[in-house]
């Protein structure tokens, strides 16, 4: 059934203002884009508005929202490629309503997303977003959910700022905010070109107050295949990066700032591991030193057998080591990047 064969469905109107906004940036996912706004028109909550985000896309994004574009919700906003930070500001610039959700074009919102997570905003003047749970799928061994369990460090049902820099509050990227905060926080910043949603739910969070979890599965992440090495060294970038902008922002002695020290310290380590990685499996044995020296106090049992196997086969480390890469790539069966043997791995 083709979009306009399934039109809006009582209660809607266009005389009643949105109740938010859903951005949809759609850079090279036009054959995906249906089922992204197939998810949104499904919405419990009929009073939103759409502004899908062509931002020189190399697909044919106006021909993949075209059959949409009979829904008087839903715009097309095409532009030149900036960047998804730019492209997601240019389109929150062309709306209206109080409420902001962010909706990847590749991805799809459950029935009640939109309901469930602008209820609990405008029920809770502290909270600065609201984030769900989602089902992870695509190119993955097996579906799972994105967290296990409550975030953060209290209730699990709210995070602090410290829960959200150490990531013990994860955020999913198809979160809801409001417009006033956005507009507080300069919106998304376009010199961040990995982790800028990151950077986004730690800016916000600044300003006070805390974030909300709603431990339910009401969207979908779609996990496509990607380059492993390129994809892990900017995303540490990214987030190294995301952290000195915090550290800069927080008073001196703030706990916050203890924190965002630890994580940049941290993230240095698993940058510094992932640069050794990549130079053993090029050929350079003798980054085996490197890479085990930015391991960490915390090596687990299964790399101590590794590097005890190195050291007396040093020619094992460059298969071993790609063969892992591999395994772990976004795409090549598990929803994660696993960077350095931290035993910790971030949120997508």
């Amino acid at each position: 059934m083709t979009a306009r064969e399934n039109p809006p469905s009582p209660p809607y109107s266009t005389r009643t203002p949105a109740r938010v906004a859903v951005i949809v940036p759609a850079y090279g996912v036009a054959h995906l884009l249906a089922d992204a706004l197939e998810s949104l028109r499904a919405q419990s909550m009929r009073h939103w508005e759409c502004v899908v985000v062509d931002d020189g896309a190399p697909d044919d994004v106006a021909s993949a929202v075209a059959p949409f574009l009979a829904d008087p919700r839903i715009s097309l906003l095409q532009t030149d490629n900036a960047g998804v930070s730019t492209a997601r500001n240019r389109a929150i610039a062309m709306t209206n309503a109080p409420m902001i959700a962010l909706l990847d074009g590749d991805d799809m919102l459950r029935p009640d997303y939109l309901a469930r997570t602008c209820a609990a905003l405008e029920e809770d003047e502290n909270a600065r977003l609201a984030t769900v749970n989602a089902r992870i799928f695509g190119a993955v061994r097996q579906e799972c959910p994105c967290f296990a369990g409550g975030q953060g460090t209290g209730d699990g049902k709210r995070g602090t700022l410290a829960d959200v820099l150490d990531r013990s509050f994860g955020v999913y990227i198809g979160s809801t905010f409001r417009r006033s905060d956005f507009d507080a926080v300069g919106g998304f910043d376009p010199a961040m070109s990995h982790a800028e949603d990151f950077d986004f739910w730690v800016r916000l969070m600044l300003l006070g107050g805390h974030a909300l979890y709603i431990d339910e599965v009401l969207a979908d992440y779609r996990v496509r295949g990607q380059s492993a090495s390129a994809s892990e060294l900017k995303m540490l970038k990214g987030n190294i990066q995301t952290f000195e902008k915090a550290l800069a922002a927080l008073p001196e002695g703030a706990p916050e700032a203890a924190i965002a020290r630890r994580m940049i310290a941290l993230n240095r380590r698993e940058l510094r591991f992932s640069l050794a990685a990549n130079r053993i499996i090029d050929g350079d044995r003798r980054a085996l030193a490197s890479l085990k020296a930015s391991a960490g106090p915390e090596l687990g049992p299964v790399w101590r057998l590794y590097f005890a196997l190195w050291s007396v086969i040093p020619s094992l480390a460059a298969p071993m080591l790609a063969l892992r890469r591999r395994r772990h790539a976004r795409g090549a069966g598990v929803p994660e990047i696993e960077s350095a043997p931290s035993g910790k791995v971030q949120p997508a």
